[in-house]
């Protein structure tokens, strides 16, 4: 039972996730660095939606690795 709730809590299931994140890995240049962009903009969007309710059951980092992801459209993002 406890992830079947899981599973309703979060609006992306885990294999859609891995493949997000798989391409990520796979479009940067470098993997240490894609990892430490994710992080870096985890870490802000934890402090900056630290009041906001806009979707509090999201941990930052999978947050980071859906924005990312939805960004390799701009290759500024990976190229920093």
């Amino acid at each position: 039972m406890a992830k079947s709730s899981l599973q309703k809590r979060s609006t992306l299931d885990a294999s859609q996730l891995m493949r997000r994140a798989e391409d990520l890995i796979n479009a940067a240049s470098n993997r240490y660095r894609i990892t430490v962009q994710v992080a870096n903009r985890a870490q802000r969007r934890r402090f900056e939606e630290f009041d906001s309710l806009d979707d509090p059951k999201m941990k930052p980092v999978i947050r980071a690795i859906i924005e990312m992801s939805d960004e390799l459209t701009q290759p500024e993002i990976i190229g920093e």
